[in-house]
């Protein structure tokens, strides 16, 4: 197939990871990939195992940029695109756009986030052949805005390349602390915002410093992309409030190198989130064997198993988190046990591989093969 990626995120997260594992997966299955991406875009650098000549730079400035949809749709002509792949809200429209003005290309989207679309997009993505859900949450609450019809919704869960975290395991465990009576490690992964719980997760923090003293360090990993750097300036605060200076670091965002070695170093990972359509970041921790505690949103539902990879807790309890992270840092039997299981439940899970065929088997469909056993 010849597979047209389109992504004009302007910043790199989670979905991101995913739409680069995924075309890394797909070319290595032979597939001719071309990627649309806006200026300045952070997955130009992820996808650097691309041909030059394979990667498209355009405007992709909104829903209505009717020159850049021209332009994706001249591309998909003069490539030849079979399957035209949308990843972001504000180009479905586009990408829509692109395939009507093709005959032979089809339309698939991937929905990452719980937030409705509107009920322009009814007509708009009318020529929709797949939707993607990233979890069953976000499947349901697709089936719940009535915009696409049941049939087109498929569920592909999101996929690690599990041999780099599985490396960063085996080399830490070669490595070990930097030393006995090294301070036990708890961290927070994902963008630097409300939504993330960022607040609440420090205010646990605070509950769990009092009963460790200075023997757990918190770590916090991600990008604050608030206008002026407003909500980092927040959390900060809340830092010096709650008397946790010298116990937080702030680690900005990690490349793909940095971010497996940090993770497989943790005692815990933390989601402290109000809101999660699937949680990556709670993925890669349990791919490097390394403990959950999250609070229950629907996307930790699916991804953390309550007790045997990690622990849930209601979203928004502060006294729960906190409680949840102090009886699994008092236990080190327990905490071993739990990154056991998580390492056997990230391989029979959330393999990449079995993301790519999935998606594979969704594109076959889209273009008439039909639905494919176990899709």
């Amino acid at each position: 197939m010849r597979i047209l990626q389109v992504s004009s995120a302007r910043a790199f997260g989670g979905g991101e990871r995913h739409l680069s594992d995924l075309a890394r997966g797909l070319r290595g299955r032979g597939h001719e990939l071309f990627v649309a991406l806006a200026e300045g875009s952070p997955l130009r650098w992820r996808l650097s195992f691309l041909p030059e000549a394979n990667v498209f730079t355009l405007p992709l400035r909104n829903a209505l940029d009717l020159p850049g949809a021209l332009r994706l749709s001249r591309l998909a002509r003069e490539k030849e695109i079979d399957i035209v792949h949308a990843h972001v809200a504000r180009d479905y429209t586009l990408a829509s756009f692109a395939a009507r003005r093709n005959a032979r290309a089809r339309l698939v989207i991937t929905r990452h986030v719980l937030f409705p679309l509107s009920r322009a997009h009814r007509l708009a993505l009318s020529n929709v052949s797949r939707v993607i859900a990233v979890s069953g949450a976000v499947a349901r609450a697709l089936r719940g805005q009535k915009i696409f019809e049941d049939e087109k919704i498929r569920v592909v869960e999101n996929g690690v390349d599990l041999t780099r975290f599985e490396q960063a395991r085996e080399k830490f465990r070669k490595e070990g602390r930097a030393g006995d009576g090294a301070p036990l490690r708890v961290g927070i992964v994902g963008e630097v915002s409300p939504v993330k719980g960022h607040v609440e997760f420090l205010h646990a923090a605070a509950q769990v410093a009092e009963v460790f003293g200075g023997g757990v360090e918190f770590f916090v990993v991600g990008d604050d992309l608030s206008r002026g750097g407003a909500y980092r300036e927040r959390v900060s605060g809340v830092v010096e409030e709650w008397k946790l200076s010298g116990r937080v670091r702030f680690l900005g965002r990690l490349d793909e190198d940095e971010l497996p070695r940090l993770l497989a170093s943790l005692d815990l990972l933390v989601s402290a989130s109000r809101s999660e359509a699937f949680g990556l970041a709670m993925v890669e921790a349990l791919a490097c064997g390394v403990p959950v505690v999250a609070t229950a949103t629907e996307g930790a539902r699916e991804v953390v198993e309550d007790g045997a990879d990690g622990l849930l807790v209601p979203v928004g309890d502060v006294n729960a988190l906190a409680a949840a992270v102090v009886s699994l840092l008092r236990d080190e039997a327990r905490r071993r046990a739990f990154g056991e299981r998580a390492v056997e439940a990230a391989s029979a899970r959330f393999d990449i591989a079995r993301t790519v065929e999935a998606t594979e088997r969704v594109y076959a469909e889209a273009l008439g093969g039909g639905r494919a056993p176990g899709s």
